[in-house]
């Protein structure tokens, strides 16, 4: 898997940019500016799911699948529609929209979402 780093010039520099995205119906949304910061210019990542959490990791262009990072709206937000990954993981696709930490992880080299609610067993 062919990874990219975020873009370090993107943010001022002074710490780690707290940034919140959002989930619902199986799918992820990250802001504008979230995207500038971590994922400028990308076309797709890959999801991995690691204890309570998902990994968004950057795909560089000329690597192959992944998930597309669809333009939402104008504003330039962006979607990743991830219901078969939701569904094969136990996390909720209720139509609920639920807001939801992320954080850059240098270790892990991805974005780390955190509080997906997973389904009742």
């Amino acid at each position: 898997m062919n990874i990219q780093q975020p873009d370090r010039h993107a943010h001022d520099g002074t710490g780690p940019a707290a940034h919140i995205a959002s989930v619902a119906r199986g799918n992820i949304y990250l802001s504008l500016e979230t995207c500038n910061t971590y994922l400028r210019g990308l076309q797709s990542v890959a999801l991995i799911s690691r204890e309570d959490k998902v990994l968004i990791m950057p795909l560089i262009p000329e690597s192959g699948g992944g998930l597309l990072l669809k333009v939402r709206n104008a504003r330039g937000d962006r979607v990743i529609h991830a219901q078969e990954f939701f569904r094969e993981k136990g996390y909720v696709e209720d139509f609920q929209e639920r807001a939801v930490a992320i954080h850059w992880s240098s270790e892990a080299a991805a974005l780390v979402v955190s509080g997906i609610p997973k389904t009742a067993k």
